[in-house]
C-alpha cells in the first residue's frame, strides 16, 4: 500500500527497506501545520551576545592601576586622566602658593617683657615760683602755642617696616598715644586716685612690677610710680585747671624681626594749686612742668590685644625741692616759694631735642622754663 511522501512509481530499487523505511514511518506522525510555521521566528544573536559571559577576556586596566590600557578601552581616555591629574597638582600647588603670600609664616613671640627701667629727676627753682590766673600763666610761658590735651600729641607719617606693616605701626603709635594720655592727662590718674586706665594697657608681665610701683614707690630705679605715670601727692597740689598744656613727638623703628619701638618725648605743662588745707599763696595757681621721654616696645601679640611694653622712663619735673623723695607723687614747689637747694646741672624740661641726663638726682630749672623769659627758637 502506498502512502503518502512516497515516489510515484515507488521505491527505487535498492534504495528502501530496513532502517530507513523504519525511521520514514517514525517521523511520519509529526505533523507541523501551518500556524506553527509561522509561530517559528528565527533570532540572530550579535556578535557579543553569542560571546556572553567572555565578552570582555582582557579588561582595560586606568591610568590609576599602573598599567597601559588596552587597544580594546577608548581611544584618548588614558591622556585625559593624566591631563586631568596635573591639572589636579597644579591646582593645589597654586592654592599652596597664594595661601602662603596671604598668610605668612609668623614668628613665634619673643620671650617675656623686660622690666621697666626708670629715671626721675626733680628740678629745683632758681628763683621764686611765680603764680596768677591759668590763663595768663600759660600765656606768659613758653608753652602758650602748645596745645590742650591729646590734641598736642601728634602721630608721624607712617610707613611699613621691614616686618610689621603700615597698619601693624598705625596700632603701635595709636597705643602709644593712649598710653600718654592716660597716663599724662587722664584726672583721677593725676589726683592719685586711680590706676587702672594705664595698668590695662600694659603687658601682663609687668603688671607685678606696676602693682608694686604703686602700693610701694621707690627711687631704686624699677619702683618709682611717677616712671610710669603722672601724679601728684594729693597732700601737696591738685589740679588748677584741667586744660594741659601738650608738645612733643612720636619717633618708629623696628629694633628686631619681632619687635617694633616706639620712642615718645613730650612736654607737659601743668597749671596746680595748693591742696585743700596746704598754705595758699595770694598768687593761687603756678606751673608745673613734667618731661617724659619713653621707650615703648611691641611685639605682635602686643598689638593684638591693644597693649604694650614699657622698656625705659626718663622724666625731668618741676619746680620740686631736691630734698623731695618724687618716686611716689611729684609735689610742686607752689606760686611764692623761694629757690632751694640746687643740682649739678641746669636742665630746661622745654628744650627740644634728647633731654640732658643729670648726673644726680636734681636738677636745676633752667631759666627758659620760668614763665615770662623768652625762649631761643631750635635751630
Amino acid at each position: 500500500m502506498a502512502v503518502p511522501g512516497d515516489p510515484p512509481n515507488g521505491t527505487p530499487d535498492g534504495t528502501g527497506g530496513g532502517d530507513d523505511e523504519f525511521r520514514s514511518d517514525e517521523y511520519r506522525s509529526v505533523v507541523f501545520d501551518e500556524d506553527f510555521v509561522r509561530a517559528a521566528r528565527l533570532q540572530e544573536y550579535s556578535a557579543q551576545e553569542r560571546m556572553g559571559e567572555h565578552a570582555r577576556a582582557v579588561r582595560s586596566r586606568s591610568i590609576w592601576s599602573g598599567g597601559t590600557a588596552p587597544r580594546t578601552s577608548t581611544p584618548g581616555r588614558g591622556a585625559r586622566q593624566g591631563m586631568l591629574l596635573v591639572l589636579l597638582i597644579a591646582t593645589a600647588f597654586a592654592v599652596a602658593v597664594y595661601m602662603g603670600l596671604r598668610n605668612p609664616y609668623v614668628p613665634p613671640p619673643g620671650g617675656p617683657a623686660p622690666a621697666l627701667t626708670s629715671t626721675v629727676v626733680p628740678l629745683a627753682p632758681t628763683t621764686a615760683v611765680p603764680g596768677g590766673l591759668p590763663p595768663e600763666l600759660f600765656a606768659e610761658s613758653p608753652a602758650a602755642d602748645y596745645r590742650v590735651g591729646a590734641a598736642g600729641i601728634t602721630l608721624p607719617a607712617v610707613r611699613r617696616t621691614h616686618h610689621f606693616t603700615d597698619v601693624q605701626v598705625v596700632t603701635a603709635l595709636s597705643i602709644a598715644k593712649d598710653y600718654l594720655v592716660q597716663s599724662s592727662l587722664d584726672p583721677d590718674v593725676l589726683a592719685g586716685s586711680a590706676t587702672r586706665p594705664v595698668r590695662v594697657l600694659l603687658d601682663p608681665d609687668q603688671l607685678a612690677q606696676f602693682d608694686r610701683s604703686m602700693t610701694s614707690p621707690s627711687g631704686d630705679g624699677r619702683h618709682a610710680a611717677t616712671g610710669w605715670l603722672v601724679r601728684f601727692d594729693p597732700a601737696t597740689a591738685v589740679m588748677a585747671d584741667s586744660r594741659v598744656r601738650v608738645s612733643g613727638t612720636l619717633a618708629f623703628e623696628e629694633v628686631a624681626q619681632e619687635v617694633l619701638e616706639v620712642t615718645t618725648d613730650h612736654t607737659f605743662v601743668y597749671a596746680v594749686r595748693p591742696a585743700t588745707g596746704a598754705p595758699a599763696a595770694a598768687d593761687g595757681a603756678s606751673l608745673f612742668t613734667v618731661r617724659r621721654e619713653l621707650r615703648l616696645r611691641f611685639d605682635r601679640d602686643d598689638l593684638s590685644a591693644r597693649r604694650l611694653e614699657l622698656a625705659s622712663a626718663y622724666v625731668m619735673a618741676g619746680p620740686q625741692d631736691c630734698s623731695a623723695d618724687p618716686a611716689g607723687g611729684f609735689r610742686p614747689l607752689l606760686a611764692g616759694a623761694g629757690p632751694t637747694t640746687v643740682g649739678p646741672a641746669a636742665s630746661d624740661p622745654y628744650a627740644s631735642g634728647h633731654p640732658r641726663r643729670s648726673a644726680g638726682l636734681c636738677g636745676v630749672l633752667a631759666p627758659s622754663a620760668t614763665p615770662g623769659v623768652p625762649v631761643s627758637p631750635a635751630p
